[in-house]
């Protein structure tokens, strides 16, 4: 219901009115109003990610995976084939294929490895920056394959470098390889870095 009110002739009464009008918005103002805070706590609420220090380092560490390769024979055709367009193992970060050994932390070694070029590999691991992981690709690099009991050859990578992942195969299919680079990028998440000295 609308309430008619006589309009103000006189400025006195317009000044009377104004004047009224800010008596009683400066008595119903004497203590501040409380801000606003809902779109505060929806902002936190959208954009701040809680998560663990250990989560946060092995996301990266198992999402950028420089690797360095040390393939001896035949598995060679079959890692170049996973790092091409159909297989693709630059989503996992790895695309780059390091020069040095100094940039990469995760060596990939297949082929024969006989005992006169074993030093060199156990060199190369040697020169990698901590934390770094191993993957024996192959019958060869996992026992030593079809030629194990020669005199020459070493039984496995394994005698020289830890191994993390072993890559089955004559040689593995590219489709294997990746089965077991997403291995080790699950082992490599259940890393923490409470444990004194690295990981070996």
């Amino acid at each position: 219901m609308e309430i008619e009110r006589e309009p103000l002739t006189s400025s006195t009464e317009i000044e009377n009115h104004e004047g009224a009008i800010i008596e009683d918005l400066r008595a119903s103002s004497q203590n501040p109003l409380s801000d606003p805070t809902e779109w505060l706590e929806k902002t936190i609420e959208r954009n701040i990610l809680l998560t663990t220090v250990d989560a946060a380092i092995n996301w990266a560490r198992k999402t950028s995976l420089w690797p360095v390769t040390a393939f001896t024979a035949c598995c060679t055709f079959e890692f170049i084939g996973a790092s091409s367009s159909r297989f693709d193992i630059a989503r996992f970060g790895m695309e780059v294929l390091r020069a040095s050994p100094r940039q990469a932390d995760l060596l990939v070694c297949g082929g024969t490895l006989t005992w006169k070029m074993a030093p060199q590999i156990k060199r190369l691991y040697e020169q990698m920056a901590e934390p770094k992981w191993v993957i024996a690709m192959g019958a060869c690099a996992i026992s030593g394959g079809i030629f194990h009991d020669s005199y020459s050859v070493v039984p496995g990578y394994n005698h020289i470098v830890p191994v993390d992942v072993y890559v089955p195969g004559c040689p593995p299919r590219p489709e294997t390889l990746l089965a077991g680079i997403e291995n080790l990028r699950r082992k490599i998440a259940q890393n923490s870095i409470k444990k004194s000295g690295t990981k070996r």
